[in-house]
């Protein structure tokens, strides 16, 4: 991994590898692309597989993979992701469409909404305007969805900062393959309406399991216990 430099305010390890990226490619963070496959990012992270959690199977399949740097990985953190205290990469159909960083509140202490554009701004160049209205994050990770306080990018890719909404200043970088994300919304509003229709069809099916299970456990305890039993 090429060595990482730091932004002008000093921000350690929160700005990409500016060796690695041409500034105002919105569509990397650090060494990952969005568009890799999933496959690609469990092997560049040191996870499992496994570890892949399925939101949506139909009619897409919308996966996600949590990832914490410095915990649990099958190999170290590289240094410049000491910054890091969690990503969430979501997947549309076995293809990384966006990710979520939320940065390590110890590593941002002090720094206000201007420091993290600065240092971000290094990267990915001039912030676009903001409209009047912030939006707050349509993304599918956990929790709180922060205020928008900057944002780049184009039709196809965005990156977007957000200061969250906690007892104490945190930031969440969001980068997203625009086109997909689209594609996600509608898949996802599609698999809530099919959910919905076949829950009867699906709670009929569970509570008839549950009933062959009790009914062929009670066979086998009678065909054990019969031919030993003494009255």
């Amino acid at each position: 991994m090429t060595n990482c430099g730091f932004a002008g305010i000093g921000l350690m390890g929160i700005v990409l590898c500016g060796t690695a990226l041409a500034a105002q490619d919105f569509g990397h963070y650090r060494e990952f692309e969005l568009g890799s496959d999933a496959t690609a990012v469990s092997t560049l992270t040191g996870t499992a597989a496994s570890d892949l959690k399925v939101i949506h199977e139909r009619p897409a399949l919308i996966q996600e993979l949590t990832w914490r740097p410095k915990y649990g990985a099958q190999r170290p953190a590289p240094v410049d992701l000491q910054s890091v205290e969690q990503m969430v990469f979501a997947f549309h159909e076995s293809r990384l469409f966006q990710v979520t960083i939320d940065y390590d509140q110890t590593q941002t202490e002090g720094l206000g909404d201007a420091d993290m554009i600065e240092a971000v701004s290094a990267i990915y160049g001039s912030p676009l305007l903001l409209s009047g209205t912030r939006r707050p994050a349509a993304v599918s990770a956990y929790g709180d969805p922060g205020t928008l306080i900057a944002q780049w990018g184009n039709v196809d890719d965005s990156v977007k900062l957000y200061r969250l909404s906690s007892y104490t200043t945190r930031f969440r970088l969001v980068v997203t393959a625009e086109p997909t994300a689209a594609l996600v919304r509608t898949a996802a509003a599609r698999a809530l309406v099919l959910d919905a229709s076949e829950a009867p069809q699906r709670e009929a099916a569970r509570e008839k399991k549950e009933t062959d299970d009790r009914r062929a456990a009670a066979e086998k305890a009678r065909s054990t216990n019969k031919p030993t039993f003494r009255p």
